[in-house]
């Protein structure tokens, strides 16, 4: 099958599609004209491809990992490789930093917030050097 009836199949842009390719997760077969051509195990790859990714998984190890994946009797994903393990617990650290780091950036967020909108007694209520909140910097500023 060709890009298009690939796309047609999982969903999936071709330019997405031709980008699995250059990174490294997708394989297809190449005619003698240089086309792509497509088979049904492509289609399965795709779908394991956009599962890996789902979890946050960078295309640079999904390639490592991919022939490692397989579906079960289930359908579900399995993987018998040795070491997928090792990188699915790395990446899902890497994750968790992430996070934390994007937690402690939403307090930071929280605390701004609070400060610029928080009523103060005296002669200073009011916007503080031109910050109106939920507006930003007004024309006077």
């Amino acid at each position: 099958m060709r890009i298009g009836d690939l796309a047609g199949k999982t969903g999936v842009s071709k330019r997405l599609l031709r980008y699995y390719e250059e990174q490294g997760p997708l394989r297809p077969a190449r005619l003698a004209n240089g086309y792509r051509e497509y088979g049904e195990a492509d289609v399965t790859a795709v779908r394991h491809i956009r599962t890996l990714l789902a979890a946050g998984l960078p295309t640079a190890v999904i390639a490592r990992l991919l022939h490692c994946v397989h579906d079960d009797e289930n359908g579900r994903l399995a993987g018998a490789c040795p070491g997928m393990i090792t990188h699915l617990r790395r990446e899902r650290r890497r994750l968790g930093a992430a996070i934390e780091r994007l937690q402690t950036s939403q307090r930071a967020l929280d605390t701004l917030l609070a400060d610029v909108t928080t009523p103060r007694d005296g002669p200073q209520d009011g916007p503080r050097d031109g910050w109106v909140a939920g507006q930003g910097v007004t024309a006077s500023s």
